[in-house]
């Protein structure tokens, strides 16, 4: 009977998705369970191992131990690897390695891998996935080449080959993790235009989203790139300029982060503050020196986080801009959302507020929770560290290491929900999407907003 119900089991798309990245979280924290994965030859703990497995998969960076320091070189490499499986998805990956076997992909899989991708038609999904495949690793081969310049005369050969290595990974995938050691972050190369322009590179590029990249390698008119693309180039290019313009507005005089810099250094770090808030994880600066205000821009950014369809989490930025045109078209009066002289049809804004909605939802609840788990905390630093975990960012004020047993679970489902997005999380429970349409129509009634 047992065996009947099971062969009768059909998981939607959606569910596989959340059922894999967990499958994957759960073998990475066995791995770095393992004592050969700790520098002192002890296990970390299994809710550690967990912790450091979810941030990695889910490309956050937020970590108990220091990464450079604490674990060997087995467990770094491990760490690598679930950072390249959780940056393109489990199922590229799996798609990879059936191409490289010459395997035929299913029809399943491809609804799978259209679901991972973010993609509309199934036509062509084979061929998009290579797309990823290739660009991925060149692009992680050309950041790896330029960090080398500065990492091969300063770690000598083979570690500098290996930092460089490890550092393009989780820069294009926008992982965040550092070995530099000592938990400086980037802090020692904060006026290093190399390690800064290139950093910066790969975790734009990675951040823009695959069918972005794709787009704008097939197109090189720019007037035929999908709308899709003009929209997520226009909001990435929006908020790293308020992004840039603002840490140097607050943070110029600041002694302990900007202030101290030559000009050149100045507008380098406000740079990489700007590129990284959303998405990235990585630091030049001292964040807990940060002004208040720096602070607050932060989350708002790590709550937009990167694009659609990318190595990024957050609500994603053509989400906000389905909602800032939305606003728009309302305040001049527009039945419908327009933009680039294009209609936004009514389901892509509803999906669009929806998403907005159960993110902050997320990040309010959570906050909430982590006050009572993690009390005598400041209010600021925990609502940091959630929006920091929804964001998948990696970002901290400096409090992840000191989180109780509670906290640090609730961070883990924080991780693994914005990285496997909370709509798809809404989707996978919700077994019948598709089933239930809204076969009975009710009158329409009239409701005072505003």
């Amino acid at each position: 009977m047992m065996k009947e119900k099971l062969g009768n089991l059909r998981l939607e798309p959606t569910q596989i998705l959340v059922a894999g990245f967990a499958v994957v979280i759960l073998v990475g924290a066995i791995l770095l369970n393992l004592p050969i994965a700790s520098q002192d030859g002890r296990s970390i703990g299994f809710v550690n191992a967990l912790f450091t497995a979810t941030s990695a998969v889910c490309v956050t960076g937020l970590v108990v131990v220091d990464t450079g320091t604490h674990w060997t070189v087995f467990g770094k490499t491990v760490i690598v690897i679930l950072i390249q499986v959780g940056g393109l998805g489990f199922m590229t990956m799996a798609t990879m390695f059936a191409i490289l076997l010459g395997k035929k992909i299913s029809l399943k899989e491809r609804l799978i891998m259209q679901e991972a991708l973010n993609q509309y038609s199934l036509e062509g999904i084979v061929r998009f996935t290579k797309y990823i495949i290739v660009g991925t690793f060149m692009i992680e081969g050309i950041g790896a080449f330029f960090l080398s310049f500065r990492f091969i005369p300063e770690y000598g050969w083979i570690k500098g080959i290996s930092y460089s290595i490890f550092h393009a990974i989780s820069a294009f995938c926008n992982a965040g993790f550092d070995i530099i050691g000592e938990g400086r972050g980037l802090t020692p190369y904060v006026s290093d235009p190399i390690v800064n322009l290139t950093i910066g590179f790969l975790v734009i590029v990675g951040g823009i989203g695959f069918s972005v990249m794709v787009d704008l390698m097939n197109h090189k008119n720019l007037k035929r790139l999908s709308l899709h693309t003009k929209m997520v180039l226009f909001i990435t290019a929006l908020l790293l300029l308020i992004g840039f313009g603002g840490f140097l507005i607050l943070e110029w005089n600041n002694p302990e982060t900007l202030g101290e810099l030559s000009v050149g250094g100045k507008l380098l770090g406000g740079f990489f503050q700007s590129m990284t808030t959303r998405t990235a994880g990585f630091n030049t600066i001292a964040l807990d020196a940060m002004t208040n205000a720096s602070k607050l821009l932060t989350i708002v950014l790590m709550y937009i986080g990167g694009s659609p369809a990318s190595t990024a989490g957050g609500i994603k930025t053509a989400t906000l801009g389905v909602i800032l045109f939305t606003v728009v078209s309302v305040i001049r009066g527009k039945e419908d959302t327009e933009l680039f002289h294009r209609r936004i049809p009514r389901d892509i804004v509803n999906r669009a507020i929806t998403v907005a909605v159960i993110g902050i939802t997320l990040i309010i609840v959570i906050t909430m929770v982590l006050t009572i788990t993690e009390a005598g905390t400041s209010f600021l630093d925990v609502l940091f560290e959630a929006t920091s975990a929804f964001g998948t960012v990696g970002l901290s004020l400096g409090i992840t290491s000191e989180l109780t047993i509670p906290g640090r679970m609730v961070i883990i489902f924080m991780m693994f929900s914005g990285r496997v997005g909370p709509l798809t999380i809404a989707y996978a429970l919700a077994r019948q999407q598709r089933k239930n349409k809204g076969i009975i129509k009710y009158p329409e009634g009239k409701i005072i907003v505003g």
